[in-house]
């Protein structure tokens, strides 16, 4: 287990750099009817061109001797209503951001004062207890959750009896198939949050790549606080990133490597994929199997060791995922597409549409 925190370089950028302005009807509150029948903007870097197609065109920019780098993390039931043992009026919230050790995970608990050292807290009416044994630096609590193991096999299977599918706060209607803020490909349970670029491929789609040639291989990151936390510092190079636990199979590594030595693509289904990469990739752009937690912050001026192309969707305003698609191309052209894509009425955020950049 090794901790992977980029150096971050000095810059003179800043958050309100990649600001953008957005209409509140453009963040999209369900998902496409189809999920590959969303719109598909597609950014050509050495042509510096855009194209508006639908996601099931992607397959058209692939190529058969490329790699497709899929997140296959699960979304769990991560959200909790409960309350403090012994005081049934002090309501509580937590979500479980990730797993620490087997039953213990550092939450976000609201509100944070009532979770005091030591205070044991009740959900699902006594399927689920939990004890706060540590405060972090940043206020969130490492919580000791309680089951009955004779009952349950692992927190899991208590965790989708009592707890809630943790949707983004901008989509305020519940959708009405929960799957649908799960990949088709999802496996390993362990996210907050749904990796979104993957939301658009159906098993049929993947099929039609796997008959091109196209290679997919899976990595893993855990998507917690690293991923969503808003970037508060004024300057880029002053924001820290909360550490996210990811894992690159050896099956995956020499996949990945065998590919780009054939002139293959590595192309990346979305941020957590990249950061994945990026975090475990020698200098020399090689991919070992590794496992650990890494910290990596991608923004302007960050040299790209493993990635190709990115299919991603579009991100929240001075979000670290605009930064990291603006590191990728330039600033300026992201920020010209994004304005391009307001006007043309494209769908924002998690159920919004995507964007190839190759």
């Amino acid at each position: 287990m090794s901790v992977i925190i980029n150096k971050k370089a000095p810059t003179d950028l800043r958050t309100a750099d990649f600001y953008y302005d957005l209409p509140e009807r453009l963040i999209a509150q369900h998902p496409a009817e189809v999920r590959d029948g969303s719109r598909l903007m597609v950014l050509n870097r050495e042509k510096g061109t855009i194209e508006h197609k639908h996601f099931y065109d992607i397959i058209d920019y692939l190529r058969p001797e490329d790699v497709l780098v899929i997140n296959d993390s699960k979304v769990i039931p991560a959200r909790l209503y409960g309350h403090v043992a012994g005081r049934d009026e002090a309501n509580i919230e937590l979500l479980l951001l990730r797993q620490r050790e087997l039953d213990t995970w550092e939450c976000l608990v609201k509100p944070g004062k009532r979770a005091k050292m030591g205070m044991e807290l009740v959900f699902g009416e006594g399927m689920l207890t939990g004890k706060v044994v540590e405060i972090t630096e940043e206020g969130n609590r490492l919580i000791a959750f309680d089951f009955d193991r004779e009952k349950h096999a692992n927190i899991y299977d208590v965790l989708h009896q009592v707890g809630i599918l943790p949707l983004p706060p901008y989509i305020t209607e519940k959708p009405k198939d929960q799957s649908r803020y799960q990949t088709v490909y999802a496996r390993e349970e362990g996210s907050a949050a749904a990796p979104t670029a993957g939301l658009h491929f159906t098993p049929e789609l993947l099929q039609r790549i796997r008959e091109k040639g196209v290679a997919i291989a899976p990595v893993m990151l855990h998507v917690g606080l690293g991923t969503f936390r808003p970037v508060k510092a004024e300057r880029l190079d002053e924001h820290v990133m909360h550490t996210e636990f990811i894992s690159v199979s050896q099956e995956s590594a020499d996949l990945i490597n065998e590919r780009r030595a054939k002139g293959g693509r590595v192309i990346c289904v979305g941020t957590t994929s990249c950061r994945t990469l990026e975090s475990v990739a020698l200098e020399d752009g090689t991919i070992p199997a590794i496992s650990g937690d890494t910290g990596i912050f991608i923004y302007p001026g960050y040299q790209f060791k493993a990635m190709d192309a990115l299919i991603t969707n579009f991100h929240l305003p001075e979000s670290t995922l605009i930064m990291l698609v603006s590191a990728f191309y330039n600033k300026d052209k992201v920020m010209e597409a994004y304005e391009t894509a307001v006007k043309e009425e494209y769908r924002f955020f998690s159920f919004g549409d995507a964007m190839f950049i190759e």
